[in-house]
């Protein structure tokens, strides 16, 4: 079970509609495919979504690091030196998502080894979680049809809705909007994208106090610490840190900080081996956990769901498991199908999907 190759392959997918926030917008999907092979034949597959408005990373930067860096210091390991794996990876700074991707293929090359669910390698608590779904910019009575869609043709019951833009009240009136048209019936939280001030964040929550919010997520920038501190002691439902808490240590110091009281945890970000960490982290600090999605395709999302399933704590709430949804395609021989408001995870070896060969050719973007 020796590593002998690590390939890095762009793709581009179309959205079906751009995906607008308070950080930046994305057109199109243009991914990484990342293949572990091992000296048994055996391929292990993750996938890595640049997101260069939030991490710095690129689709280019992506490939580079992985084969000039990442590639050279792990072939030759075996699949179960991750911890091996993960330090060489550490002594580069930066670049989570190619981390990620190479961590969660060689886990999903190992489960494809033992003839095992890397869902049951993890921790098995569950088969399956219930999906919220992310409610870009746009008008509300969009969103609304949006969330409408969702709920008559999916299930989905659980909402994040994007807010941060100016005057705060175009997002204030969404999720009132939202709120009156489904009642009870759903789910309701908003995450910023750092798009509005401490104050600016304040007012809003106010005018929004009685729509019976879930959580609110990195609604201003981690880096006005004491206006955050501020903003996180007068509020009355649990502020998620997400891309301000890359890594256990940033868990730590913002949880203890009094800058968060709840945590997103992303494979993308943090990939199987780091999140894990993060997990128990949160765990022991008795901490609420979303697991949260790096606008992921099904390769990805297939990746959240086999962790969040995993655990007690990470399934507890909906996890963002719907974002390919707005991708035109993919490239999955079986596609992911959300019914009933959950995502069953698969119970073949790895991760549990196939690449469809045909599909990878047609839109990867390297001409090989």
């Amino acid at each position: 079970m020796k590593i002998t190759r690590v390939e890095a392959i762009p793709f581009a997918i179309p959205y079906v509609k751009p995906l607008r926030f308070a950080s930046g917008e994305v057109h199109e999907a243009n991914h990484v495919l990342v293949r572990v092979h091992t000296d048994t034949g055996v391929v292990g597959v993750a996938e890595a979504p640049p997101r260069p408005f939030t991490y710095g990373e690129t689709q280019a930067g992506i490939i580079t690091v992985i084969d000039t860096i990442f590639a050279p210091a792990i072939v030759g390991l075996s699949l179960l030196e991750r911890e091996v794996v993960a330090s060489r990876m550490a002594r580069t700074v930066g670049n989570p998502a190619a981390k990620s991707a190479v961590d969660m293929a060689i886990w999903d090359a190992l489960g494809k080894s033992l003839g095992l669910p890397v869902g049951d390698l993890l921790g098995g608590f569950t088969d399956r979680m219930r999906v919220s779904h992310m409610l870009g910019f746009a008008e509300p009575v969009k969103m609304v049809a949006e969330a409408e869609k969702m709920v008559d043709t999916y299930g989905i019951r659980t909402f994040k809705v994007k807010v941060g833009r100016h005057p705060v009240t175009l997002d204030t009136a969404v999720v009132r909007a939202l709120r009156e048209r489904f009642g009870d019936e759903i789910e309701l939280y908003v995450d910023g994208n750092r798009g509005w001030t401490a104050a600016e964040s304040a007012r809003a929550m106010k005018e929004m106090s009685d729509l019976d919010l879930l959580f609110a997520e990195e609604l201003c920038d981690a880096a006005d610490v004491m206006g955050r501190r501020w903003l996180v002691e007068q509020l009355d439902v649990p502020f998620i840190a997400d891309e301000s808490v890359p890594t256990p240590a940033d868990v730590t110091r913002e949880i203890l900080g009094r800058s968060a009281t709840a945590i997103s945890i992303k494979t993308a970000r943090t990939g199987f081996t780091t999140s894990r960490r993060t997990h128990h982290l949160a765990e022991g600090l008795g901490i609420p956990v979303v697991m949260g999605n790096q606008i992921d395709g099904q390769v990805g999302t297939a990746c959240a769901l086999a962790f969040g399933s995993a655990f007690e704590l990470t399934s507890r709430y909906a996890g963002e498991l719907s974002n390919f949804l707005d991708m035109s395609d993919d490239l999955l021989t079986e596609p992911l199908q959300i019914r009933d408001g959950h995502l069953h995870r698969s119970t073949a070896p790895g991760i549990g999907f196939e690449i469809d060969p045909d599909k990878l050719e047609h839109f990867r973007t390297d001409n090989n």
